[in-house]
């Protein structure tokens, strides 16, 4: 009888905790509908999150109303199943479908009356749909941190870390994004420049300091080969399918053409007295090439050419070989940044590299490619995000709370 009234009961618990995910995946499904239809009676107009301070308040005031509402009305069935885990893992499904959705689906314009702009698809992450669950998501999860934490108990605390960490950085991330600045500032050899420029509204705003570029330096890989055709516009491919890089020693063939041999190289030079290239700074890059043209064989030199030289290239049949630039390997700003107080220092700005001043984040961005190696303009991103350190803190409490965990998990290895 014990046994019937166990299996009885287990089969209800079951029950209802698949009642309670279908009736929380339900709920989230109706958010995501009711989101895509604020979306289509705005006409697609999405969400506009609250700048600054107004960001701020929103933060404080929704997550005291949170905290209130945790302590308040704990036992509340509607409470109690607000904060569940039914709801929560629904709640994130949801998020990963439209967040799948918007890395998918091209996050650009779409004509105004299309029906993916009427449901806010080209721009998922300020649409109502996403905003809703996650705002359904932050208050599921923030009552689950309430209820964790008060009465405080030391087993709980991974749990705290790891919760609190993603509610903070998730929250932050998103509030915080109207104040996310990347901003490119346009600077010329032997000047110096505060004025930078948005992006997408050509806005000029002035920076809180100002840089001075002393010079630009652009590392290349080695020239390569190139056969034109100019009666199709083209390339053709050598024999290997590869164009190897210019040295001294290497040998490309063209079937049914012929094969230029690679007699010397000279990495850098400018043109001699009796047009022998010298080797010389700021120059050009020059190789003697032996060709052959099915038996009948000439030397000749070629080059790339710059600003000042005109490339040299020579005919083999219809075609021309050309020496073809490589491609960038590295480049890189030497500038001098002034502040507003007069404090000066000399950096180096690379990609991938940045340096800090005064709140700002300063990337190498691009050059006058036009120009090549010799561009004298130097494209720098200055990025400003205010709420980025708040978000740090939530990564840095993830993983305490993972380390906490791994923690625990040898400690129950070794008891056991």
């Amino acid at each position: 009888m014990e046994q019937q009234v166990e299996s009885m009961s287990g089969s209800n618990n079951t029950g209802a905790a698949t009642a309670g995910f279908k009736d929380a995946a339900l709920f989230t499904l109706v958010a995501i509908l009711a989101g895509l239809g604020i979306e289509i009676l705005t006409g697609g107009g999405g969400i506009d999150m609250p700048g600054w301070p107004f960001n701020l308040v929103f933060l404080v005031v929704f997550g005291s109303l949170i905290f209130a509402v945790g302590l308040l009305y704990r036992e509340h069935p509607l409470i109690s199943w607000l904060g569940g885990i039914p709801l929560g893992l629904s709640l994130i499904v949801g998020l990963a479908l439209l967040s799948l959705v918007g890395g998918v689906l091209p996050q650009d314009k779409f004509p105004p009356g299309s029906m993916v702009a009427m449901l806010r698809l080209n721009g998922m992450f300020s649409s109502w749909p996403f905003a809703l669950v996650t705002l359904l998501f932050l208050f599921n999860l923030g009552l689950a941190l309430v209820w964790k934490t008060i009465p405080f108990r030391a087993a709980n605390l991974q749990f705290m870390l790891f919760h609190g960490g993603f509610w903070i950085a998730l929250s932050c991330g998103l509030l915080g994004a109207t104040q996310l600045e990347r901003l490119v500032v346009p600077l010329y050899e032997g000047k110096a420049s505060d004025v930078a420029y948005n992006r997408q509204t050509e806005e000029a705003i002035h920076l809180p300091f100002s840089i001075y570029l002393k010079d630009f330096q652009i590392e290349q890989y080695a020239p390569k080969f190139a056969l034109y055709d100019p009666a199709n516009d083209r390339l053709v491919e050598p024999k290997s399918k590869l164009v190897p890089e210019i040295g001294k020693g290497v040998k490309v063939e063209w079937p049914g053409l012929g094969s230029v041999t690679v007699l010397d190289y000279l990495p850098s030079a400018l043109p001699g007295a009796h047009g022998t290239p010298v080797p010389g700074d700021n120059g050009v890059a020059f190789a003697r090439v032996r060709i052959d043209e099915n038996g009948k064989v000439s030397e000749r030199w070629i080059s790339s050419g710059g600003p000042r030289l005109k490339p040299l290239f020579v005919p083999m049949g219809s075609y021309f070989i050309v020496m073809a630039d490589g491609a960038p390997k590295a480049f890189r700003s030497e500038v001098m940044l002034t502040g507003a107080g007069g404090e000066k220092r000399m950096e180096t700005l690379e990609v991938n590299k940045p340096v800090d001043m005064q709140g700002w984040k300063l990337y190498q961005a691009g050059y006058d490619e036009s120009a090549g190696r010799w561009s004298t303009l130097s494209l720098v991103e200055a990025v400003r995000d205010p709420w980025l350190p708040a978000v740090y803190v939530g990564f840095f409490m993830i993983m305490a709370g993972n380390v906490l965990f791994f923690w625990k998990g040898v400690k129950k290895m070794e008891a056991a």
